[in-house]
């Protein structure tokens, strides 16, 4: 039996380190739409512990983006969202049993990945420098002091610095976000006959892609990269699989819709996380705020400013978009790259992974008619 790791300082820095992708959305669901905070942050909890405890390195967890997104922006019920949580377990518990998400995967070159990854690492990088303009000054310079201190021996510190720096400035300005919630505890629930239809094409369909390419497939692959010794513990099929069950057995308790990300590992990887602890301290975070959910919990998570959760997700973005590969890749694949991320970028993620694929189909077959010529 493989011993257990110690916890590490780096644990703890690593544990938040994507913030600025979980808090923006999970506050917006519970300010704006109303939504159960006990049973949104019970979701995550249950199911950041559940990742920690099966992969036993930093597998993040996160918010399905597309979907909170457009309920949040269209003002969508929660039996919407549990509907299109539900309807995505479903369809990735299918795409795993039978085996199609392991044959999409191996259809995707590394040029592939690389590309979808910088696509979605320069869509969180914009994301975050938007946000950032909230509070230009503090947001740039959290941005540029987390950036410096990689180079520096407590590189791990400028995380939590940065947070509790904008904590108390936004404390001393009397700026603090005061959002308006229920006291709905979490219970079971069941969306509308309804609810099912509007959920499949509103929520469901535009989240498909991107869940499959950076949440399922980019996500092995980085984490085959950054742990080659448990590589075959994150199959396309184990990720596709955990989050189909988390979002099927957690979301009719109020729990959103839920998955993995290569930008969550990429920054939690970046701020020190390298073992389950990051994971279960998140978790346990997230049970802690549910079951004592009050004024003062969401009035401390208000003090936390959206200028510095810009700066998280900003270097979260940089991390997944950079690769080595633009240093030694060859001309055809760079070619790849980028034609896989420009169309990414311009239409959507399931599109660029066409053009990519189609991209490399077409090479190999020019190289296998050399061969015969």
């Amino acid at each position: 039996m493989r011993p257990r790791p110690p916890i590490r300082l780096t644990e703890f820095t690593g544990a938040f380190a994507d913030l600025g992708t979980f808090l923006p959305l999970v506050l917006g669901l519970i300010a704006l739409n109303q939504f159960s905070p006990q049973g949104i942050f019970l979701g995550f909890g249950l199911f950041a512990c559940a990742t920690a405890l099966f992969y036993r390195r930093p597998i993040p967890v996160q918010p399905m983006k597309v979907i909170a997104a457009l309920v949040i922006a269209q003002q969508l019920t929660p039996g919407m969202m549990q509907a299109s949580a539900m309807l995505m377990g479903v369809i990735l518990l299918v795409l795993a049993a039978s085996g199609a998400i392991s044959w999409l995967a191996r259809q995707i070159s590394q040029a592939i990945s690389v590309g979808i990854q910088l696509a979605i690492g320069l869509q969180l990088l914009w994301m975050g420098l938007t946000m950032m303009t909230d509070a230009p000054v503090l947001g740039f310079g959290a941005f540029a002091l987390i950036f410096v201190s990689r180079f520096f021996p407590l590189k791990y510190l400028a995380m939590p610095l940065v947070i509790l720096l904008g904590m108390l400035w936004q404390y001393q300005s009397g700026a603090a976000m005061s959002p308006s919630f229920n006291n709905t505890p979490w219970h079971l629930g069941w969306p509308d006959v309804s609810d099912w239809g509007a959920a499949a094409t509103l929520l469901v369909l535009p989240q498909l892609a991107l869940t499959l390419t950076n949440a399922v497939i980019a996500t092995s692959v980085m984490a085959k990269d950054k742990f080659p010794e448990d590589a075959e513990r994150f199959s396309p099929k184990a990720l596709a699989t955990s989050s189909g069950l988390a979002n099927l057995l957690l979301s009719p308790f109020g729990g959103a819709a839920m998955c993995h990300g290569a930008g969550g590992l990429a920054v939690q990887y970046h701020f020190g996380a390298r073992q389950l602890w990051a994971g279960l301290i998140f978790g346990i975070t997230c049970l802690a705020i549910a079951l004592g959910w009050n004024e003062q919990v969401a009035w401390l998570l208000g003090l936390i400013p959206m200028a510095i959760l810009g700066s998280l997700l900003s270097t979260a973005g940089l991390q997944l978009a950079w690769s080595k590969r633009f240093l030694d890749g060859k001309p055809y694949c760079l070619f790849v790259i980028g034609a896989t991320a420009i169309v990414s970028l311009g239409v959507n993620a399931a599109a660029g992974l066409a053009v990519g694929m189609l991209l490399e189909l077409g090479r190999r077959q020019w190289l296998n008619q050399r061969q015969l010529d």
